[in-house]
């Protein structure tokens, strides 16, 4: 089983956050929350993220084996969700939800609320072929 990254997982990976990114980013409600959300419970939405990407990565990517490929492990996480976030964005901006210079926290957060779904489905259809 080869578990380095390359351009194959890449799309797959972004497949897989567009496919979760596009109904959550058209949901004026992840919009509201852009706006509302404190960070504190921003953190914890990353912090979320991260760890279910990490718990299901190992389980199902890596077959809970990691043991001597712990940096191939979380680099693996950091490229899904860095995927994730550029696909989040890309679609945030094509909907003109995604107001980087004029309210740059916004933009953040909606950018973090809608990854945490994306990065999910990034991970899983990466791992499709890893059996």
């Amino acid at each position: 089983m080869n578990l380095s990254f390359n351009l194959e997982d890449a799309s797959q990976v972004a497949i897989g956050a567009f496919a979760l990114a596009v109904p959550v980013s058209f949901s004026e409600e992840a919009w509201k929350l852009g706006e509302s959300l404190p960070l504190i419970n921003l953190l914890l939405v990353f912090i979320l993220s991260v760890v279910f990407l990490g718990l299901f990565a190992y389980q199902s990517v890596f077959q809970s084996n990691i043991k001597y490929r712990i940096s191939v492990f979380l680099l693996r996480i950091v490229i899904a969700y860095l995927i994730a976030a550029v696909v989040v964005s890309l679609v945030l901006i094509a909907l003109d939800k995604f107001p980087l210079f004029s309210e740059p926290m916004v933009a953040l957060k909606r950018l973090i609320i809608i990854a945490m779904p994306a990065s999910m489905g990034a991970i899983i259809v990466d791992s499709f072929d890893k059996e």
